[in-house]
């Protein structure tokens, strides 16, 4: 059996994907082959390649929506020109890998593929991440026979197509020894850990306002602090001329976190502050820790927002948005949530509550039903 799967291109498309490739790969389908088709990203296709997932790409363009003279003639060009290039190439490759079934992820990378594959007659599978879907998926979720999503009333999307499963997870970061987290990376057992994430690509906002504080957020916590490759260099200069040597032991930094070191620093956190992507979200619910979500304003349809406040309605999280992510504002609010251990034992509960571990192997399930019964 052959699927194809496709995405956007970010590591919340990606990361899917992969979970669900990992289920399907523990049923017992015969001769499974799987593809991965969309826009260049070296980092997706070293990671896809690692997971035996072969990998094409192809052209894909994008609708902006913030309308400049420079946006006007990209969406010219994407529409006109990208876009058709891509459903051709998709065209050509569909064509010859011959699948199964094609998975989409969503996202403006998928269109080209899902339109190929469905003049090509091939079965549509969709997943939705967020809990306000983009143009890309509205529009796609007219030629998917199911849409599953990760938020309950999800919009927009036909209710008889609609299954609610959650966001798939990989169930490996759950898989750890804890003392071998620690070791990992040197904490001292003095203080409350807290896990910085700022997504793939790191959060070059959310690394100033840290930095603001360094000094003072060391006294009483212990940082796992992941910045991004890019900004990597800047906060390790910034933090050593700012953060005395008795202090920089508590201040552990990373540029990236892999999916062995990011299942540590969940293992070991007392506290994560992070964006709020769904597979973040997720991640996070999955393994029980409370947080502190600040949500991406820049986010497609304002997702990120919406995506942090259903979980915090939950009980499982703050929120703060970035018009009020001042650094000690921030501060503030850490030391609250760690001056009431009983509130943070509700987040905890609240988050576990939340959580759909079981999402990929849903997926992959249903795929296998879909395919065997055809």
């Amino acid at each position: 059996m052959k699927i194809l799967f496709t995405g956007g291109g970010s590591g919340g498309h990606i990361f899917p994907i992969i979970a669900i490739a990992r289920e399907l790969k523990k049923i017992s389908f015969k001769n499974l082959r799987l593809f991965y088709l969309g826009p260049k990203d070296p980092f997706a296709k070293k990671l896809l390649l690692k997971e035996g997932i072969k990998v094409r790409f192809i052209f894909s363009g994008k609708l902006r929506r913030y309308l400049t003279f420079t946006t006007f003639f990209q969406n010219i060009f994407d529409i006109f020109f990208k876009i058709p290039l891509g459903i051709l190439q998709s065209f050509f490759y569909i064509f010859f890998f011959n699948p199964d079934l094609i998975f989409s992820k969503g996202g403006y990378g998928s269109l080209p593929v899902v339109i190929a594959g469905k003049l090509l007659g091939v079965p549509i599978f969709l997943h939705e991440s967020d809990s306000l879907p983009g143009m890309a998926n509205r529009f796609l979720s007219h030629f998917a026979l199911e849409v599953f999503v990760s938020f309950p009333q999800t919009p927009y999307f036909p209710k008889k197509k609609m299954i609610l499963v959650g966001n798939p997870i990989r169930t490996d970061l759950f898989e750890v020894d804890l003392q071998e987290a620690k070791n990992f990376f040197q904490l001292s057992g003095e203080k409350p850990v807290i896990l910085i994430l700022g997504g793939s690509q790191g959060a070059q906002r959310i690394n100033d306002r840290i930095l603001e504080i360094l000094p003072e957020i060391l006294k009483d916590f212990e940082l796992i602090h992941q910045c991004g490759e890019r900004n990597y260099q800047q906060v390790k200069q910034e933090a050593s001329v700012m953060v005395n040597p008795t202090l920089m032991r508590f201040y552990h930094l990373f540029p990236f976190l892999n999916e062995e070191e990011l299942k540590k620093a969940y293992a070991v956190a007392d506290l994560i502050v992070s964006r709020a992507g769904s597979g973040s979200i997720f991640e996070i619910a999955a393994v029980g820790k409370p947080s502190i979500l600040i949500p991406l304003p820049e986010s497609a349809q304002d997702h990120q927002v919406k995506n942090a406040y259903i979980f915090s309605q939950r009980g499982a999280a703050i929120v703060l948005e970035e018009e009020n992510f001042t650094a000690h504002f921030f501060l503030e609010r850490i030391r609250y949530l760690f001056e009431n251990p009983k509130l943070m034992e509700r987040m905890s509960l609240s988050a576990k509550n939340f959580s759909r571990p079981r999402a990929a192997r849903i997926i992959a399930e249903y795929i296998y039903e879909y395919l065997t019964q055809k």
